[in-house]
């Protein structure tokens, strides 16, 4: 059946096969070309999107290659830099029209997790994020809990909150984790995990635990098909599945 027409970037990998599946069991959906390392990109095979599921160092210049070809881009690759995203951001004032989506994740739950922690950390005196994946993951922390942490940090400083207590003099194997928008972020890698994130806050006698796991990638899909039907419409850079879902 005709409709969108959908080439996947990084169809071997773990998430590119899922998309490939998911896009061929959408009805109004055609999957039109499949690449992954190596190979030419071309003309997308004549794609009208293309989901870009790569790795950090090849990502760029994936989304690069779609933009010039005027073809729309979600994308899902983690490890994006705010260099990377102004460069991005130039290269698309070069190409009017065309929609670029980079998401740190696809899944419904982990976007609203993100939302109710931006939300509640204004109100909270700590907050830590602790994310779990599986140890075949090549970056850290995951672009979710990048992110995550720098909405949480952005809201406390809108609200005026003092920086996160920690006493800490010395900690020279790095135990406290790492300081993103100065929330402390720990990355976890466990064979068993697929994807999983806490957000952690606390206050004088209470604690709140925000939590959203994801056992299969069959959780990402809903928001990458919901991606690839809007993205068109959403001329420019946007980062975040949220503001796709209202929530931004």
């Amino acid at each position: 059946m005709s409709g969108t027409k959908v080439a996947v970037v990084g169809a071997a990998g773990r998430m590119g096969r899922a998309v490939c599946a998911a896009v061929e069991a959408a009805d109004d959906l055609e999957l039109v070309g499949c690449f992954d390392a190596g190979d030419d990109l071309g003309d997308l095979s004549g794609a009208d999107v293309a989901v870009e599921f790569s790795v950090p160092d090849a990502s760029p210049a994936n989304v690069a290659h779609c933009v010039a070809q005027g073809v729309h881009v979600v994308v899902g690759t983690t490890g994006w830099t705010d260099e990377g995203l102004d460069t991005l951001r130039g290269q698309l004032a070069q190409a009017p029209g065309v929609g670029v989506l980079v998401a740190p994740n696809f899944a419904v739950g982990a976007v609203l997790l993100m939302d109710f922690a931006r939300r509640a950390a204004p109100f909270f005196e700590s907050v830590e994020v602790v994310e779990l994946h599986h140890p075949d993951k090549v970056d850290a922390p995951s672009g979710t809990a990048a992110r995550t942490a720098e909405l949480v940090g952005a809201a406390r400083d809108a609200a005026g909150c003092d920086p996160v207590p920690d006493a800490t003099t010395h900690d020279p194997d790095g135990a406290r984790g790492a300081r993103v928008h100065g929330v402390p972020v720990h990355s976890v890698r466990l064979r068993g995990l697929v994807a999983h994130q806490e957000v952690l806050l606390g206050g004088p006698g209470e604690m709140l635990t925000l939590r959203h796991d994801s056992f299969d990638r069959a959780s990402f899909m809903t928001g990458v098909l919901a991606a690839v039907r809007e993205v068109g419409s959403r001329p420019g850079l946007t980062v975040g599945l949220e503001h796709y879902l209202g929530l931004g």
